[in-house]
């Protein structure tokens, strides 16, 4: 069956290139022109992948992003003209998984969505293979539940998007071992020199201020100065 994409963006000469290059490669494509019409898409669809553009009318990528964040658990590829850090960050930290800017390779789009939805399989695959055994891995008070991926601080549950589930996981897993952003970035998000190693940083702040009591000083997730990152146990 052919994984299905959805593409929300309103530049409707780039969202043309973009589905005649994705189908070429074997995808099935919806697209978007509208961020309300998108969501709607989003919600009534079972889709594989999104590609989300940040500015649009009506509603904009981010506040998409915002909306989707308790409904969907899917890769999302932001893509924006827009060059400033800021949303690159805001994009990040509403659990967009990688971000591309204008203009960009269309060659380099379908390896970016390969890539992502070949990772998404194997952590689902990896998620499957561990059920019924040790799905549990509680530290600390902090509490992952591999199965249902749900994860709870001190008996309260915290939400988390997919990326930083599978940040904490890989790192909980691999206690006191010392991570270079490089690393983690291509073992959590199966990507090779595609994408910006800067997004583990992100994530890490993100997923600090959801379990740590204080992100300033955190408890599970250190920061190992010039080296990377460890989780203590």
């Amino acid at each position: 069956m052919r994984k299905k994409i959805l593409i929300i963006e309103d530049d409707s000469s780039i969202a043309e290139l973009q589905r005649d290059y994705l189908e070429v490669a074997g995808f099935e494509v919806i697209v978007c022109s509208g961020g309300l019409e998108g969501l709607k898409t989003l919600r009534e669809n079972e889709m594989d992948l999104l590609i989300l553009d940040i500015m649009l009318p009506g509603m904009d990528g981010l506040e998409i992003l915002r909306s989707m964040q308790e409904d969907k658990d899917i890769p999302v590829l932001l893509v924006s003209a827009k060059k400033e850090e800021i949303d690159k960050i805001k994009g990040l930290s509403l659990g967009a998984d990688d971000y591309i800017t204008k203009p960009f390779s269309p060659g380099e789009l379908v390896a970016r969505v390969k890539a992502h939805l070949e990772n998404y399989e194997r952590l689902k695959h990896r998620f499957r293979e561990r059920a019924g055994k040790e799905n549990v891995l509680t530290i600390r008070g902090l509490k992952i539940d591999r199965e249902s991926h749900r994860v709870f601080v001190l008996g309260q549950e915290v939400s988390l998007a997919q990326k930083e589930f599978g940040l904490l996981l890989y790192l909980a897993q691999n206690p006191n071992r010392v991570f270079g952003r490089e690393e983690l970035f291509e073992r959590v998000w199966g990507l090779d020199a595609l994408g910006d190693s800067s997004t583990v940083t992100v994530h890490i702040a993100r997923l600090r201020e959801k379990i740590e009591n204080d992100p300033s000083n955190p408890q599970y997730v250190e920061t190992v100065w010039g080296a990377g990152y460890r989780f203590r146990v």
